[in-house]
């Protein structure tokens, strides 16, 4: 299996945060993915980079919060995250990067 350009596109990066951390103790590994990526497509795309057996896909969408930057408004991107449950046996290691 190779890794294609898609699935990079889909895949933008690990997030690794306190609450990140605490899913992976239950095989499950969070991503940030493309807004318009759906469960199938990032089922393959982590499946093909990382070659491991996806159990479940969870995903949530956090919408962009307004800050103030310099005293002027600004307004934070909108985040698909992706919370990728794996087969028991299978793991990833985010720390290495893709």
């Amino acid at each position: 299996m190779s890794a294609k350009a898609e699935h990079y596109d889909v895949i933008r990066k690990p997030i690794i945060t306190e609450k990140a951390s605490l899913a992976g103790e239950s095989n499950a590994f969070v991503f940030e993915v493309a807004m318009d990526a759906n469960k199938p497509q990032i089922k393959e795309a982590v499946e093909n980079l990382f070659d491991v057996k996806v159990k479940a896909v969870n995903t949530t969408v956090t919408k962009g919060k307004t800050k103030r930057f310099r005293g002027r408004p600004g307004v934070r991107s909108d985040v698909k995250k992706a919370y990728v449950t794996l087969e028991a046996g299978n793991t990833i290691d985010v720390s290495t990067g893709l």
